[in-house]
């Protein structure tokens, strides 16, 4: 058995963010497009826009500025892309520092 660590930030109790939900900001803020992304990642847009919209309500802040229309999209914000780093930093240190400790035999179950 090889232990793995999934971390999250989880918001106002309820709200998640995961790898996966982080992919889509950062595959938005690649594509400039939530459209071009949730096609990407094989992910509905009526749940992924359900979700960005609860995303913003709990962090109480814009992570995406949208231009509505064509040629319009979506890019994270200043205070989008800072969330982003300092949470996706956060769960790629702790992930490491488990991965470290469990190939050193440091991890115990029992």
């Amino acid at each position: 058995m090889k232990p793995r660590l999934k971390v999250w930030v989880v918001l106002n109790e309820r709200v998640k963010l995961d790898d996966g939900r982080a992919r889509l900001l950062t595959e938005i803020d690649e594509l400039g497009s939530i459209k071009e992304a949730v096609a990407r990642m094989g992910m509905s847009y009526r749940n992924a826009w359900g979700y960005l919209q609860e995303l913003e309500r709990a962090a109480g802040f814009k992570l995406l500025g949208r231009r509505p229309g064509p040629g319009g999209g979506a890019r994270l914000t200043p205070k989008g892309e800072h969330f982003l780093r300092v949470t996706g930093g956060f769960a790629r240190g702790s992930t490491a520092t488990f991965a470290a400790l469990s190939e050193a035999g440091e991890i115990y179950f029992g």
